[in-house]
């Protein structure tokens, strides 16, 4: 599954036909491995992140908007992060102007509670004008938009099966898993949550970014 992971976020529009003929598997074992981690090709086309039945889906509010300060914009995003036996389930919120990472959790689980608790953590620190997230269960969950709209903030809802609505995300996916996630192995939740915790400290204070004229995510989101 690491391999196909790997591949994903190199060509984040391979379907499953292109992945099995990369790897040499049947159509089957490609589209149960790629459900199994939560990946489909970056295009428009039925997406496996759905809001649960009855809850609200929200307009997509940063097509074409300009990002000219902290705390404009938040997003989020879950991703897997693979252990010796089994994974667990990585949810961040980020400052899309200076790429801080406000807060971040580990889960075992799907449910919506630790997307919750980053939230919560993140808007201890400060309010967002928008918050950007995609249409899972998670984050169409009254709970989740309750919270933010009792505090006047905007929501925004990637489009159905537009990956690349996250951007800046999906880049911090990237970033984390070949700078942290594919150089350890790591033996249980316990272990990930040290070493991530770890690497997100550098991320936020010590790795410059080009796209932020070679400056910290933190300095930048310090200096408005």
């Amino acid at each position: 599954m690491r391999a196909i992971d790997k591949l994903y976020i190199k060509r984040p529009f391979f379907g499953t036909r292109k992945v099995r003929q990369h790897f040499g598997i049947n159509r089957k074992r490609a589209q149960r491995l790629m459900r199994l981690l939560g990946l489909e090709a970056a295009q428009p086309r039925r997406s496996t992140s759905r809001p649960a039945p009855g809850h609200k889906v929200y307009p997509y509010l940063l097509r074409n908007m300009a990002i000219t300060r902290r705390d404009q914009v938040w997003a989020t995003d879950i991703t897997y992060i693979r252990l010796q036996h089994g994974f667990m389930y990585l949810t961040a919120v980020m400052d899309l102007y200076s790429r801080n990472v406000l807060s971040w959790r580990l889960s075992n689980t799907l449910t919506g509670a630790f997307c919750l608790e980053a939230l919560d953590e993140a808007l201890g620190r400060a309010r967002p004008e928008i918050f950007n997230t995609d249409q899972g269960a998670q984050f169409t969950a009254t709970a989740f938009t309750s919270r933010l709209e009792r505090y006047g903030v905007a929501i925004s809802m990637d489009g159905r099966g537009r990956a690349l609505d996250n951007v800046f995300v999906e880049r911090l996916w990237r970033t984390v898993k070949y700078e942290e996630v594919y150089l350890r192995d790591y033996a249980d939740g316990w272990e990930a949550e040290k070493s991530l915790g770890k690497y997100f400290d550098f991320y936020r204070t010590e790795r410059p970014h080009q796209a932020l004229g070679y400056r910290t995510p933190m300095a930048v989101y310090q200096g408005g």
